[in-house]
């Protein structure tokens, strides 16, 4: 991002122009670097096979696809919707967290549309945060997370999330003036990357110590709807008192196969509903209306294609690891989401061992340390491509007999 910055700065192009100071502090995109390692193995012809993305690579399911090609002959979705966004999206989607979790909100009030899930992660720092404010973050973590904080000046204290705590953060261990001082915590369950999952009774604690700290929680419940050996994920809203001190991101993107279309939610506490609502009437003026019918059938029809979803990236999973067990590439397997942690072999950084992978197995891994620096010693790898697929590309990393197998 510097380097952009001071080429801007030189631009022989005339006036020079001059980046506001947000624009430095923002983190360096890490996974950009990575796409494009990928994409110039690709362009030399090289059959490389990516599980480093976050991509889902099936299709939207053709009833919402059909509800769309529908709704957009509406002429009242040609005008522009509501600020806020059309009232049935926001009731769709409190039917399904009531039928799904058993918790109730109030559409008017406790519901938001999102552009996608990572437009409110870096929104609702803005809206809460102030420069120097201290918010906590996971520790390996999505790293949108650390770009909302910058954006709002705000300072981060990180939480390590560790094995032997199941990837869940120890908030015993977060020092009094830390809790203290922090103002917003982020919490992701079904965790990107490590695929650990959480308890009720995690997000009763969750509540209790953001009660006793006054600080907001956000609950990114963005895999929520993908669990394995039979677990049903569990909701940061179920947790007593979780609407008091926070609120859950939800979205459409991995439940759905919409990833593309654009549509999220942020559920829960009104007051912070309220400002994220305030926010985004600076930004935008909601989703075009045919999206959001398409978005509300999901929601509120047959949901049988989120459990084949699910039972898909559960084959999977387990074809994998079939797999890994047979090189003797050793890990524990994952509770939900469509990712799997695994610890990088002696002698390797996470960013050299991804790098080998690639240059010799033509493999695309993602680095740990993309993550944080919790993430050093591990990659992670996406569950986003066929059963054969997955194997061969475990073959190969096979071959280069880094396991001793």
């Amino acid at each position: 991002m510097e380097s952009e910055l001071r080429e801007m700065k030189n631009s022989p192009n005339g006036m020079k122009i001059e980046p506001a100071d947000r624009m430095s502090a923002l983190p360096t995109q890490f996974f950009a670097k990575l796409v494009g390692k990928a994409n110039a193995q690709i362009a030399e012809g090289r059959d490389v096979i990516n599980l480093g993305q976050g991509n889902p690579d099936q299709p939207t399911p053709p009833h919402i696809v059909k509800k769309l090609q529908d709704s957009a002959s509406n002429p009242l979705y040609h005008k522009y919707p509501p600020f806020s966004g059309y009232s049935f999206l926001k009731e769709a989607v409190a039917e399904r967290y009531m039928e799904d979790y058993g918790v109730e909100l109030d559409p008017a009030t406790e519901v938001a549309i999102l552009f996608g899930g990572k437009t409110g992660l870096v929104e609702i720092s803005q809206c809460l945060l102030n420069p120097g404010d201290v918010c906590l973050v996971p520790d390996p973590g999505y790293p949108d997370y650390w770009s909302g904080v910058a954006l709002a000046g705000a300072e981060m204290a990180f939480m390590p999330l560790t094995k032997e705590n199941g990837f869940l953060p120890d908030f015993s261990a977060i020092s009094d003036e830390t809790a203290a001082d922090a103002k917003l915590m982020f919490m992701n369950y079904p965790n990107n990357p490590t695929g650990a999952i959480a308890n009720e009774a995690f997000y009763a604690e969750a509540v209790q110590f953001a009660k006793r700290n006054g600080i907001v929680a956000a609950s990114d419940f963005a895999y929520g709807a993908i669990g394995f050996d039979g677990r049903k994920q569990v909701s940061f809203l179920q947790a007593p008192g979780a609407k008091e001190v926070g609120i859950e991101f939800y979205t459409l993107s991995k439940s759905y196969n919409m990833a593309g279309w654009r549509v999220g939610f942020a559920l829960g506490n009104a007051d912070i509903i309220s400002l994220i609502n305030l926010i985004q009437d600076h930004y935008y003026c909601s989703l075009f209306g045919g999206i959001q019918e398409a978005a509300a059938l999901a929601l509120t029809g047959p949901q049988q294609c989120v459990a084949d979803l699910s039972a898909t990236y559960e084959r999977r999973r387990d074809v994998l690891f079939e797999s890994l067990d047979a090189i003797g590439w050793k890990a524990d397997k994952p509770g939900g989401s469509f990712f799997c942690w695994l610890p990088v072999p002696e002698g390797y950084t996470s960013e050299q061992f991804a790098d080998k992978l690639l240059y010799e197995a033509d493999v695309v891994v993602a680095p740990g340390v993309g993550f944080g620096s919790h993430g050093e010693g591990y990659v992670r790898l996406g569950l986003l491509t066929s059963e054969e697929r997955l194997r061969e590309a475990v073959a190969r990393i096979g071959k280069l007999g880094l396991f001793g197998a």
